[in-house]
Formats: structure tokens, sequence, C-alpha cells
């Protein structure tokens, strides 16, 4: 495991990441940052770069335990954002497929570190929350 102190952190005042110098990039960040903390946003994300193009009922069924209203209000924000696209096929019923968009892949690959952070440190969460709940 490496020295957490030998590798800078974006909190670190040192970092050198664009919003340092520039109030609106720290403010689309703060943004992205409050749409994929939303709980389903990076589930959908998963399951569009796991699967490729997926239709509305698929992405529901994959995600598990979304309500339809959730879903829809996700993918609109998605589709916003430039994360997805949204194809509707002129058929009765109507079928709508979803995809990721080349910006909606390059935040799932940013957001990768997450997983690997999360993989290579679950041991010391598990141990940190179990200390915890033991003081009551």
């Amino acid at each position: 495991m490496s020295d957490p102190a030998a590798s800078p952190s974006l909190f670190d005042p040192s970092c050198d990441h664009p919003a340092a110098e520039d109030p609106a990039v720290e403010a689309l960040v703060r943004e992205i940052i409050a749409q994929i903390a939303d709980k389903w946003t990076l589930l959908v994300l998963e399951e569009l770069a796991e699967r490729g193009t997926m239709r509305f009922t698929e992405i529901g069924r994959a995600v598990g335990d979304i309500s339809q209203k959730m879903l829809t209000k996700t993918l609109r924000e998605m589709e916003r954002t430039g994360l997805v696209t949204r194809t509707v096929h002129p058929v009765v019923p109507p079928h709508v497929d979803y995809a990721l968009t080349e910006l909606g892949r390059t935040l799932g690959a940013a957001f990768c570190g997450v997983w690997l952070w999360a993989a290579e440190n679950r041991s010391r969460i598990e141990a940190a929350r179990a200390a915890f709940d033991e003081r009551g």
C-alpha cells in the first residue's frame, strides 16, 4: 500500500488542478459531484458502460430498486449534461434507447479511481466503521 503522504492530494492546496485558478471550473465540479452523488447516476453510468445501448426498462431492471420517476429524472439530467444520448424510434409502442456519449465514457473512466480506491482501502474502511460503531 502506498504512503498517503507521498502522493499529492486533490484537496492539498499545492495540487495543480484547474479549479484552483478558475471559479467557473470549480462551480462545474461542484455541480457534477452533486449530480453523481445522487446515488443513481453512477449506477446508470456503470450499466451503460458495461452493456452498451439499453432501453429504458432494461436500465431500470439492471440498476434495480429505482422507481420509473427517478430513472426518468436521472436519465434526463444525464442527457442534459451530455453524458447520454436518447434515441426515440418511431414505432408503436415507443422504443427509446440510451447510450453513453464520449463525455459519459470519460466520466466513467475518471470515477474508476473511486472503485480502485474503495477496493484498496476496504479493510481500513471496515475497521474504522467497526471501531466507530463500538464506541456507540
